[in-house]
């Protein structure tokens, strides 16, 4: 009777306790997600230990050779019991959480490896679109790392916002660092792309007179051409090759009518000799946007494109630029 007093008191304990838990779920709605988790468990808990007594007490009823606890020690064997069953129940939760992480782990694996697959993919075709120009961005005392790092922090209302690196403590493993690095280089070059003012004006590309010093058609002596030209006719179509804003549009002594457009990271293009302008200075412009047609204005000799790439305001040959 002792312990069957024992087991029916920690019973009706453990009901009492479980309708309050009950309770609180039922009524209180305001409870967070945290609450809820933790009563849910306290209820899982609770159900677990009910399903335990009641086992002892049907096994203590249904068995006449049952032999009954001392009277001083069946509280502390039964807290013992419970404790020994809950033991049970977190091992168990143990071995699934290990199997879980083991889970997780390999489609970690696959997902760190699909990821830098990707990434070196892209970065190697990104390059390969750059690799003509690097000779020249070197000429300008410049790196296409230097570059791509400068297009992470760039930012206009064509080519958006500044790039917010993945932020990855230092403690943690190195491959997530390296794909961090390999993420934000990837950007990098991406934007680069976009960026630089890659590509012809013209549709019809035939360079007439490259950048370099050449014979001056006026006065015969040698001069240095600062631009390459284009064959055209009055009225050719001419293109912007990046995103980028107008920065003068109008006359300018010696170029006649011209179009002048920063591309951001101290890369600007010149259009010189137009017949007429279509954009003015403050207009943003997209690749492919017609900002004048082909003309002779100016120091000219006949219709053509006068074009000029500068960085930081000094023009240098920009056929690596304009080729394909």
């Amino acid at each position: 009777m002792t312990d069957l007093k024992t087991y029916l008191k920690k019973y009706n304990d453990l009901a009492r306790e479980l309708n309050i838990v009950d309770d609180k779920l039922t009524h209180y709605k305001q409870l967070s997600d945290t609450d809820k988790e933790n009563l849910l468990n306290t209820k899982s808990k609770i159900i677990g230990e009910l399903d335990f007594l009641q086992t002892r007490i049907t096994s203590m009823m249904g068995d006449e050779n049952y032999v009954p606890e001392f009277d001083k020690m069946s509280e502390v064997l039964l807290e013992f019991e419970l404790v020994r069953n809950e033991n049970d129940t977190l091992k168990q939760q143990h071995q699934q959480i290990i199997e879980s992480a083991a889970e997780m782990s390999d489609a970690d694996s696959q997902i760190i490896g699909a990821i830098s697959q990707l990434t070196r993919e892209n970065i190697e075709d990104l390059q390969k679109q750059l690799n003509r120009i690097n000779n020249t961005i070197s000429k300008l005392g410049l790196s296409e790392a230097q570059l791509a790092a400068m297009a992470n922090n760039y930012s206009n209302k064509i080519v958006g916002g500044v790039y917010a690196p993945l932020k990855i403590s230092p403690n943690a493993n190195q491959k997530y660092q390296k794909i961090a690095q390999d993420i934000e280089k990837w950007h990098g070059l991406a934007r680069l792309t976009k960026i630089l003012p890659l590509g012809a004006p013209v549709k019809d590309k035939v360079v007439t007179s490259p950048y370099g010093v050449r014979k001056d058609p006026f006065t015969k002596s040698k001069k240095q051409h600062r631009g390459i030209d284009f064959a055209g006719k009055i009225g050719t179509e001419l293109y912007a090759v990046a995103p980028g804003r107008v920065v003068s549009s109008g006359d300018r002594v010696g170029y006649g009518t011209t179009v002048e457009i920063d591309h951001g990271l101290g890369f600007t293009t010149l259009y010189a000799h137009l017949s007429k302008t279509m954009v003015s200075r403050g207009d943003w412009v997209r690749p492919g946007t017609v900002v004048g047609l082909g003309g002779s204005s100016g120091r000219s000799t006949g219709p053509h494109l006068h074009y000029e790439i500068r960085y930081k305001g000094t023009p240098f040959n920009p056929i690596n630029f304009v080729k394909d």
